[in-house]
């Protein structure tokens, strides 16, 4: 009997491992205590957050997310964006977290939405840095998922782009996104090393995307971090309708900044991110 439960536990580590081994997505932990999950934005690997995490380590046990198709994670060949979002959940599930706060940035930021809408026990406070919850709908007139179609020129074009073309269309990209020139040629690096069938098809993913009217069954606390960056009316009257129906929020509009909040301003977004995850922030939300 004894020889029989040992084998019954090996067995269950080995699925569970065997599970864990099969998401698309690759996760490195960091740190002890409460659960931090970092969602780093398009194109990114998870060393976006490495100042992030070196500063909050101590107390929270990070959860640094990469994605396939970026930096070394394996692509994958269909439902990119829903493997993403299928493998977050079951990861959060396996491992039996709970009171998880998440921080995302861009794509990572809506994502964060997206998992604290299905899993609204399990996540208790959100930071999104510059991210929306329909980016469709800032790009497409009368935006509906319906009118974004993953075989366009433009994505063919994508695919058929030179090393050095490509090279050069994301060094243009990242001089609107990142005012900061000392980390404008990592985001550089990490846009050309991704898998073009990723970067195409993975975007269209995203562009389908539209939370809006979902944002009302989130339970947690949510802080919205938005770059000020080229025009505050502009970026105010956006976010201001795109979050009507979140109730629990608080939006910061964040000067001398560009995309990469943290970044080009680093000392003012770690200031909130040390809120969002304080003892007294997460006590507080318990109560709600």
């Amino acid at each position: 009997m004894k020889i029989l439960k040992i084998t019954f536990a090996l067995l269950v580590l080995f699925v569970s491992n065997l599970t864990a081994q099969n998401l698309s997505i690759q996760i490195e932990v960091q740190g002890k205590g409460t659960p931090v999950l970092f969602l780093p934005g398009f194109t990114c690997t998870g060393e976006v957050w490495k100042e992030t995490v070196e500063e909050i380590s101590s107390t929270h046990e990070c959860h640094i997310v990469n994605y396939p198709g970026f930096g070394t994670v394996p692509a994958i060949d269909t439902l990119w964006l829903k493997s993403i979002e299928k493998d977050l959940i079951t990861y959060i599930q396996q491992k039996k977290l709970t009171n998880v706060s998440m921080v995302g940035h861009s794509m990572g930021g809506t994502l964060a939405l997206n998992l604290a809408i299905h899993l609204p026990e399990a996540i208790s406070n959100l930071l999104i840095v510059d991210a929306l919850p329909c980016m469709g709908a800032m790009m497409i007139p009368n935006y509906s998922p319906e009118k974004v179609q993953y075989n366009t020129a433009y994505n063919q074009n994508l695919l058929k782009m030179s090393e050095d073309d490509f090279a050069a269309m994301a060094s243009n990209f990242v001089k609107f996104m990142c005012m900061n020139p000392q980390k404008q040629k990592q985001i550089e690096e990490w846009m050309k090393l991704s898998d073009r069938k990723t970067y195409a098809y993975g975007y269209t993913d995203l562009l389908r995307v539209d939370l809006r009217k979902e944002l009302s069954k989130i339970k947690a606390r949510v802080k919205i971090l938005a770059a000020a960056f080229p025009n505050k009316a502009m970026v105010e009257q956006n976010y201001t309708m795109q979050y009507a129906e979140l109730e629990q929020k608080e939006i910061v509009y964040i000067e001398k900044s560009a995309h990469f909040i943290m970044y080009d301003n680093y000392n003012a977004y770690i200031q909130h991110v040390k809120q969002v995850l304080s003892p007294s922030s997460n006590e507080s939300n318990a109560k709600l």
